[in-house]
Protein backbone atom coordinates (compact mmCIF):
# COMPACT_ATOMS: atom_id res chain seq x y z
CA UNK A 1 0.00 0.00 0.00
CA UNK A 2 2.75 1.87 0.85
CA UNK A 3 3.92 2.24 -2.58
CA UNK A 4 0.82 3.03 -4.33
CA UNK A 5 0.34 5.98 -2.06
CA UNK A 6 3.99 7.32 -4.10
CA UNK A 7 3.03 6.27 -7.57
CA UNK A 8 1.97 9.31 -10.00
CA UNK A 9 -0.50 9.16 -12.31
CA UNK A 10 2.59 8.73 -14.82
CA UNK A 11 4.33 6.07 -13.07
CA UNK A 12 1.00 4.01 -13.86
CA UNK A 13 0.93 4.72 -17.24
CA UNK A 14 4.06 3.45 -17.75
CA UNK A 15 3.48 0.11 -15.70
CA UNK A 16 -0.01 -0.08 -17.69
CA UNK A 17 2.29 0.47 -21.45
CA UNK A 18 5.12 -2.38 -19.69
CA UNK A 19 2.19 -4.47 -19.16
CA UNK A 20 0.94 -4.61 -22.82
CA UNK A 21 4.32 -5.06 -23.99
CA UNK A 22 7.89 -5.31 -21.25
CA UNK A 23 10.28 -4.49 -24.14
CA UNK A 24 8.28 -1.22 -25.36
CA UNK A 25 10.90 1.31 -25.36
CA UNK A 26 11.23 4.47 -23.30
CA UNK A 27 10.96 6.45 -26.28
CA UNK A 28 7.84 4.43 -27.80
CA UNK A 29 6.21 4.97 -24.22
CA UNK A 30 7.41 8.69 -24.14
CA UNK A 31 5.27 8.89 -27.32
CA UNK A 32 2.39 7.09 -26.21
CA UNK A 33 2.64 9.39 -23.28
CA UNK A 34 2.74 12.58 -25.06
CA UNK A 35 3.92 14.58 -22.21
CA UNK A 36 7.43 12.96 -21.02
CA UNK A 37 10.86 12.22 -22.53
CA UNK A 38 12.23 8.86 -22.81
CA UNK A 39 15.00 9.62 -20.65
CA UNK A 40 12.04 10.47 -18.04
CA UNK A 41 10.64 7.27 -19.03
CA UNK A 42 14.08 5.23 -18.46
CA UNK A 43 14.59 7.23 -15.21
CA UNK A 44 11.11 5.96 -13.93
CA UNK A 45 11.37 2.91 -14.83
CA UNK A 46 14.64 2.40 -13.16
CA UNK A 47 13.28 4.42 -10.53
CA UNK A 48 10.21 1.21 -10.32
CA UNK A 49 12.33 -1.13 -10.13
CA UNK A 50 14.97 -0.38 -7.64
CA UNK A 51 12.11 0.20 -5.47
CA UNK A 52 10.77 -3.48 -6.70
CA UNK A 53 7.19 -1.91 -7.43
CA UNK A 54 7.62 -3.33 -10.92
CA UNK A 55 10.03 -6.44 -12.15
CA UNK A 56 9.97 -6.55 -15.65
CA UNK A 57 10.93 -10.16 -16.95
CA UNK A 58 9.84 -12.92 -19.81
CA UNK A 59 5.99 -14.45 -19.71
CA UNK A 60 5.62 -17.50 -20.98
CA UNK A 61 2.60 -18.47 -23.16
CA UNK A 62 2.77 -22.29 -21.66
CA UNK A 63 0.15 -22.50 -24.65
CA UNK A 64 2.63 -22.16 -27.30
CA UNK A 65 5.25 -24.90 -25.53
CA UNK A 66 2.52 -27.57 -25.87
CA UNK A 67 0.93 -26.72 -21.80
CA UNK A 68 -2.53 -25.75 -22.95
CA UNK A 69 -4.77 -27.72 -20.09
CA UNK A 70 -5.08 -25.05 -17.34
CA UNK A 71 -6.26 -26.35 -13.71
CA UNK A 72 -6.84 -25.33 -10.02
CA UNK A 73 -6.78 -27.85 -7.20
CA UNK A 74 -8.01 -27.29 -3.57
CA UNK A 75 -6.19 -30.13 -1.16
CA UNK A 76 -7.03 -30.79 2.12
CA UNK A 77 -4.50 -31.61 4.66
CA UNK A 78 -3.98 -33.14 7.80
CA UNK A 79 -4.05 -30.84 10.67
CA UNK A 80 -0.17 -29.71 11.33
CA UNK A 81 0.95 -30.45 7.62
CA UNK A 82 -0.25 -27.52 5.62
CA UNK A 83 2.96 -25.96 5.40
CA UNK A 84 4.88 -29.05 4.78
CA UNK A 85 2.60 -30.37 2.21
CA UNK A 86 2.22 -26.79 0.42
CA UNK A 87 6.27 -26.92 0.22
CA UNK A 88 6.08 -30.12 -1.08
CA UNK A 89 3.29 -29.56 -3.80
CA UNK A 90 5.73 -25.86 -4.81
CA UNK A 91 8.57 -28.39 -6.18
CA UNK A 92 6.27 -30.11 -8.80
CA UNK A 93 7.44 -28.15 -11.96
CA UNK A 94 4.19 -27.73 -13.73
CA UNK A 95 2.58 -26.03 -10.41
CA UNK A 96 2.51 -22.76 -11.31
CA UNK A 97 0.78 -20.97 -7.97
CA UNK A 98 0.43 -22.45 -4.83
CA UNK A 99 -0.94 -20.94 -1.38
CA UNK A 100 -2.00 -21.40 1.86
CA UNK A 101 -5.76 -21.29 2.72
CA UNK A 102 -8.12 -20.21 5.21
CA UNK A 103 -11.49 -21.94 4.46
CA UNK A 104 -12.84 -25.88 3.12
CA UNK A 105 -9.30 -26.52 1.74
CA UNK A 106 -6.22 -26.17 3.21
CA UNK A 107 -3.92 -25.45 -0.19
CA UNK A 108 -4.80 -24.07 -3.36
CA UNK A 109 -2.86 -24.71 -6.21
CA UNK A 110 -2.73 -23.85 -9.98
CA UNK A 111 -0.87 -25.90 -12.68
CA UNK A 112 -0.34 -26.23 -15.92
CA UNK A 113 -0.04 -29.92 -18.24
CA UNK A 114 -0.16 -31.04 -21.41
CA UNK A 115 -3.24 -33.42 -20.93
CA UNK A 116 -5.87 -33.86 -19.32
CA UNK A 117 -4.58 -37.64 -18.83
CA UNK A 118 -1.10 -36.06 -17.56
CA UNK A 119 -3.66 -33.94 -15.03
CA UNK A 120 -5.25 -37.09 -13.90
CA UNK A 121 -1.80 -38.57 -12.94
CA UNK A 122 -0.37 -35.73 -11.45
CA UNK A 123 -3.13 -35.30 -8.83
CA UNK A 124 -3.38 -39.00 -8.41
CA UNK A 125 0.12 -40.55 -8.41
CA UNK A 126 1.68 -37.34 -7.09
CA UNK A 127 -0.51 -35.11 -4.86
CA UNK A 128 -2.13 -38.13 -3.48
CA UNK A 129 1.16 -39.69 -1.99
CA UNK A 130 2.37 -36.76 -0.37
CA UNK A 131 2.15 -36.79 3.35
CA UNK A 132 -0.71 -35.40 4.61
CA UNK A 133 -3.02 -35.03 1.54
CA UNK A 134 -6.32 -35.73 2.62
CA UNK A 135 -8.35 -35.45 -0.85
CA UNK A 136 -7.73 -33.19 -3.60
CA UNK A 137 -10.52 -31.40 -5.81
CA UNK A 138 -9.39 -30.43 -9.57
CA UNK A 139 -11.28 -28.10 -11.76
CA UNK A 140 -10.12 -27.59 -14.92
CA UNK A 141 -10.18 -24.23 -16.40
CA UNK A 142 -10.81 -24.15 -20.45
CA UNK A 143 -10.89 -20.17 -20.51
CA UNK A 144 -8.47 -17.65 -18.55
CA UNK A 145 -9.73 -13.92 -18.56
CA UNK A 146 -7.41 -12.50 -16.57
CA UNK A 147 -4.09 -12.97 -14.65
CA UNK A 148 -1.57 -11.74 -12.46
CA UNK A 149 0.64 -10.82 -15.28
CA UNK A 150 -1.37 -7.79 -16.11
CA UNK A 151 -3.32 -7.23 -12.84
CA UNK A 152 -3.25 -3.73 -11.56
CA UNK A 153 -4.65 -1.77 -8.25
CA UNK A 154 -8.19 -1.02 -9.01
CA UNK A 155 -8.31 3.09 -9.46
CA UNK A 156 -4.97 4.13 -10.55
CA UNK A 157 -6.20 5.56 -13.33
CA UNK A 158 -8.99 7.67 -11.20
CA UNK A 159 -7.04 11.24 -10.71
CA UNK A 160 -8.67 11.91 -7.82
CA UNK A 161 -7.23 9.03 -5.80
CA UNK A 162 -4.07 9.86 -6.04
CA UNK A 163 -2.46 11.43 -2.64
CA UNK A 164 0.09 14.04 -4.20
CA UNK A 165 0.93 15.48 -0.34
CA UNK A 166 3.49 12.13 0.23
CA UNK A 167 7.20 12.27 -2.23
CA UNK A 168 6.03 10.42 -5.40
CA UNK A 169 8.73 7.50 -6.08
CA UNK A 170 9.55 9.39 -8.97
CA UNK A 171 10.41 12.81 -8.70
CA UNK A 172 9.33 15.58 -10.74
CA UNK A 173 13.05 16.37 -11.15
CA UNK A 174 12.95 13.33 -12.94
CA UNK A 175 10.68 15.17 -15.73
CA UNK A 176 13.06 16.09 -18.48
CA UNK A 177 11.25 18.83 -21.17
CA UNK A 178 10.51 17.25 -24.09
CA UNK A 179 12.65 19.12 -26.99
CA UNK A 180 11.36 19.36 -30.89
CA UNK A 181 8.12 18.81 -32.57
Amino acid sequence: MEFMDKTDQTDWEIIALLNEDGRMPSAEIARRLGNVSARTVTNRIDTLTKKGVINIRAILNPEKVGYGVMADVFIDVQPGHVREVAEKVAEIPQVTYVACAAGESDVSISLRVRSIEELFDLVNEELGKIHGVRRTQSYILPLKIKDLDTWLPPNVFDNHDIDDSEEPISTKEDLTPISGP
